[in-house]
């Protein structure tokens, strides 16, 4: 990375640190900690433990961001699923059209061999007045009788295989209705959590709202300074690649848009549909659902990581944002924030994955 964009990004994280970046105010994620399992209901009485508040809205977005790694799962086997059956229809049309073409052409055969009343080739030779003519005719007979043989195999084969397109079709529409389900469950759930962190939030008044803002504030920050203060930064030394650096920019260029679970652009993102983008633009396509890419990239060391990797956060790898150097990442935080520059040790790190495979 050149020195004058390195010297930009530090400056402009600098400042948000101190205002608004490293520590949004209601950041989803800003607990080190795992959370306990998710559960609704309403805000405490008056005199709120606010922490607690914390903790509670923390563990409901986490599991709203489960949940829609859920739900864009089941919508891209939903997808695929449903090209593979459009396809299966059309083999199945192709086969169709040859088979009754096979049919034709065996029913032609069929007329021919009627024609010449079914004769054996000894009764033709006592008929013919000419043995060459015979002879002829005999190999003309035998190249008909392999030339059937054949179109009835093929006609066979055609068969099976459009009985074995159509057993396909049916098992790849089976999947896609199981597919449409999973992703209709996901995605009451994504609702569910959504609706009850709403509804606590909306609980409070408006001096609580600023107190719960700056203890998340506080905690993004103890998380960050925690993990700068293990001499990460004095490790990470590795440069962007051409693909990395058009990721990167891509991904910076989208601060300010709203997250929305599910999207994938260009007017809204969640955290995967960021970072899923952002290596497409770079000509890179990658799994879509932060889960998926924890699983199927190559993992690289986090005191190795450069930008344009990805950072994949949480256990259960519910969230991912993408490293933009200086210890900084762009990411979609959860419903109701925008895309923002964070510190990427904000949350807790379970590991670092690299989108290209250039060294």
């Amino acid at each position: 990375m050149r020195t004058g964009r390195r010297g930009l990004i530090t400056a402009a994280v600098t400042v948000v640190c101190a205002v608004t970046v490293l520590a949004a105010p209601g950041t989803a994620f800003a607990s080190p900690s795992p959370p306990p399992s998710p559960s609704t209901g309403s805000a405490p009485a008056p005199g709120r433990d606010l922490e607690a508040v914390r903790e509670k809205l923390d563990t409901l977005y986490r599991a709203a961001a489960v949940a829609t790694d859920a739900y864009n799962a089941a919508e891209e086997k939903a997808e695929k699923q449903s090209a593979e059956v459009v396809r299966l229809a059309k083999k199945i049309a192709e086969g169709r059209e040859r088979l009754a073409g096979l049919k034709d052409r065996a029913g032609a055969a069929a007329r021919a061999q009627y024609r010449t009343g079914g004769l054996p080739p000894e009764a033709h030779l006592v008929l013919s007045d000419d043995p060459q003519d015979f002879l002829d005719g005999t190999r003309r007979v035998r190249q008909g009788q392999h030339a059937t043989k054949g179109l009835l195999g093929e006609l066979a084969r055609t068969q099976e295989d459009l009985e074995q397109y159509a057993r396909d079709a049916s098992a790849q529409w089976r999947k896609l209705e199981a597919g449409r389900k999973a992703k209709a469950s996901a995605q009451e759930k994504v609702e569910k959590q959504i609706a009850a962190a709403k509804k606590l939030e909306s609980e409070l008044e408006k001096e609580e709202r600023e107190r719960l803002a700056a203890l998340e504030r506080r905690a993004a920050q103890r998380a960050q300074t925690a993990w700068l203060g293990s001499g990460i930064l004095d490790e990470l030394t590795g440069k962007a690649t051409e693909q990395g650096r058009k990721a990167v920019e891509y991904a910076v260029a989208q601060t300010g848009k709203p997250y929305r679970w599910g999207a994938e652009g260009p007017e809204a993102y969640d955290c995967s549909g960021l970072t899923s983008q952002a290596w497409a633009s770079a000509g890179r396509g990658i799994p879509r659902t932060s889960q998926e890419q924890w699983k199927r990239l190559r993992h690289v060391p986090v005191e190795d990581m450069r930008p344009g990797d990805l950072v994949i956060y949480f256990d259960d790898a519910s969230h991912v944002g993408l490293y933009i150097g200086d210890g900084s990442i762009v990411h979609a935080p959860r419903p109701g924030r925008t895309v923002t520059v964070a510190g990427a040790g904000s949350m807790p790190i379970l590991g670092v994955v690299r989108p290209d495979t250039a060294e």
